[in-house]
């Protein structure tokens, strides 16, 4: 009864499982996801959606957030095409930032069109900005927004788009020319506007969790905007510091050259030190959670990372702090880091034991160096510190990742059960825009697939081997799968001997491991011979008693190894309550105020 007295929504923002139809299939999803913290539906959600909401909300455009991959994922029996045909919106914006969501956003567009056949669909991020044009072809797209800042741009496109009126089409509106950022579709031409913003700063961005929540009450909606699975036991949140990035590691697509080819972001926009470090207080007054700082803070120089750490004062923040390192840093930094944070932890990806297989993957930093910031940050106190190796970067050989591996375990070895190693695949995507996508044969890799369609395609792949898109001169895709479930059993071993990982977690992931190498032999027999198809192949699978899920989640490492600790009260509502209490207040005040003055 209350959500039909419910106002409409100018905006529902809506993210999509990175495989639509995962319920239905027995996909081998494999270590794909075991490093980040979210199942291989890929379901944590862009933090860009809570800066959208926020800054079209402050010009007059309600906005609503839905993460379907998690309501799918939380309920194998939710309906999502009941579900979407209780919605009301004037458009739909679907994420695509990262491209294993390909498929997942081309699926629930193509749905949500049919059932809402007269709202415009609006597509954005990386990935929707790199294939804009192919993007825009399906029928069923309007618009793609793109860049990596998108704010802006959404405000004018949005108030076009009210202003039209229900039911009229999109297409023969000339005024989306006018909006900068855009792709779009005027009758069967599709025009690209070159007008774009790109951010210089981020100063009027925020990292407004406490926005979330406003929006939850306010849709009577609290599953739509959980942002990962179990984020209500672990309620982790992030800290945006920049956009863009100075390094140019090989692989990403977020890279410094990425961001220039593609994006149009010249220099990084930085957030200024001093709102980050307000930002982190006030977060810290509404989670006892960890709070993850996005972006290395000292690639934007020492001064910066030391204005935002005098910038934290004597506060002595409690949450468990975590600290991105793109390069080793000084002991002075972690002294300094130190005195704000009793609880800090620190993450490093050196993809590589070997200096000079790093160094081809665009990282030119030593080990030497690295193991000495490991050092000086141990013993100013940090809780634990992450590093990850990675399978399928340039001049990597079998031989070169089990070494990677026996490194790992002389690291345990002189450091301790604070430093925990982790090893995963390249997988399943080579991101487009990154240098080894863009010049393959330079760097040493086959690209599989260019197309945006092949990619979509990809993702209904049986097996993760078959959704890779790339093979290097130095590893196969057969060789990229087999030496990831060698490469993880001998982490397994190694942390079990030295106490990392307790007997529960040793053999729940040597399970999965043994049984992943039977269901990926076993897809491979079945695969020529049924032709790719994939629902006899899934027939097949179930056939073997062998029944995959997303649960399934701890391929190559415990699930819970990549976690910070957590009070089983992560978040403090009544603060949470009171500053939603004060905020109503405000703007009702704000309101009646304008009232008398327009009198």
């Amino acid at each position: 009864m209350l959500r039909k007295l419910l106002p409409k929504t100018d905006l529902i923002l809506i993210h999509p499982p990175s495989v639509f139809d995962f319920r239905k299939r027995n996909i081998l999803f494999g270590p794909i996801s075991d490093v980040v913290p979210s199942t291989p539906a890929f379901e944590m959600y862009p933090i860009g959606f809570s800066s959208i909401a926020e800054r079209l909300s402050k010009n007059g455009i309600s906005v609503r957030i839905i993460n379907l991959a998690y309501l799918m994922v939380n309920d194998e029996n939710f309906n999502v095409k009941k579900y979407l045909a209780k919605l009301k919106a004037r458009a739909f914006g679907i994420s695509l930032h990262w491209l294993p969501h390909a498929n997942g956003a081309v699926e629930l567009a193509k749905l949500l069109k049919e059932i809402h056949p007269h709202t415009p669909m609006i597509f954005g991020g990386y990935s929707s900005t790199y294939f804009h044009k192919d993007v825009i072809e399906y029928p069923f797209v309007d618009f793609v927004v793109r860049g990596d800042s998108t704010e802006r741009a959404l405000v004018p496109l949005m108030q076009r788009i009210k202003g039209r009126g229900d039911g009229k089409s999109v297409k023969s509106d000339q005024s989306f020319g006018e909006v900068p950022n855009l792709t779009w579709k005027s009758g069967d031409e599709v025009i690209v506007n070159e007008d774009c913003i790109v951010e210089s700063d981020l100063n009027d961005f925020s990292n407004n969790y406490l926005n979330l929540f406003k929006n939850s009450i306010k849709f009577l909606d609290i599953k739509g905007m959980t942002p990962i699975y179990d984020w209500w036991r672990y309620p982790i949140t992030m800290m945006v510091t920049c956009r863009g990035c100075t390094e140019n590691c090989v692989i990403c697509g977020g890279s410094n050259f990425a961001m220039r080819k593609f994006l149009g972001r010249k220099i990084v926009a930085y957030r200024d030190p001093e709102l980050v470090a307000r930002d982190i207080v006030s977060l810290s007054r509404y989670t006892r959670a960890p709070i993850f700082v996005v972006g290395d803070i000292l690639q934007a120089g020492y001064d910066y990372a030391e204005t935002v750490i005098k910038g934290i004062g004597s506060k002595k923040i409690k949450n468990q702090m975590v600290l991105e390192l793109f390069n080793p840093a000084p002991e002075s930094f972690f002294e300094m880091v130190a005195s704000a944070f009793p609880n800090v932890n620190y993450e490093i990806s050196p993809e590589t034991h070997d200096d000079d297989v790093r160094k081809l993957s665009g990282k030119s930093y030593k080990k030497d160096a690295m193991e000495e910031s490991i050092r000086m940050a141990l013993k100013h106190g940090t809780k634990k510190f992450d590093i990850f190796f990675m399978i399928g970067i340039p001049g990597q050989d079998k031989e070169s990742v089990m070494e990677t591996v026996d490194y790992s375990g002389y690291l345990m070895e002189k450091f301790g059960q604070k430093l925990v190693p982790f090893i995963s695949p390249l997988a399943p995507f080579i991101d487009p825009g990154s240098l080894a996508f863009e010049h393959p044969e330079k760097h040493g890799y086959k690209i599989l697939f260019r197309t945006f369609s092949e990619h979509v395609e990809a993702l209904n792949a049986p097996s993760w081997k078959y959704m890779l898109n790339y093979e290097t001169k130095w590893l196969s895709r057969d060789d990229i799968v087999s030496t990831t479930y060698a490469s993880g059993a001998g982490m397994n071993e190694l942390k079990r001997k030295s106490g990392h990982i307790d007997e529960a977690t040793y053999h729940s992931v040597k399970r999965l491991l043994e049984r992943d190498l039977k269901l990926v032999s076993y897809i491979d027999e079945i695969y020529e011979s049924e032709k790719g198809d994939i629902w006899k192949i899934d027939e097949k699978i179930r056939s073997l008693g062998e029944k995959i899920d997303l649960d399934d989640i701890g391929i190559v490492c415990g699930v819970d190894e990549i976690k910070w600790p957590v009070s089983r009260a992560g978040f403090k509502f009544f603060n949470i309550g009171l500053a939603i209490t004060v905020d109503v207040i405000k703007r009702v005040v704000n309101n009646v105020l304008g009232v008398f003055k327009k009198g």
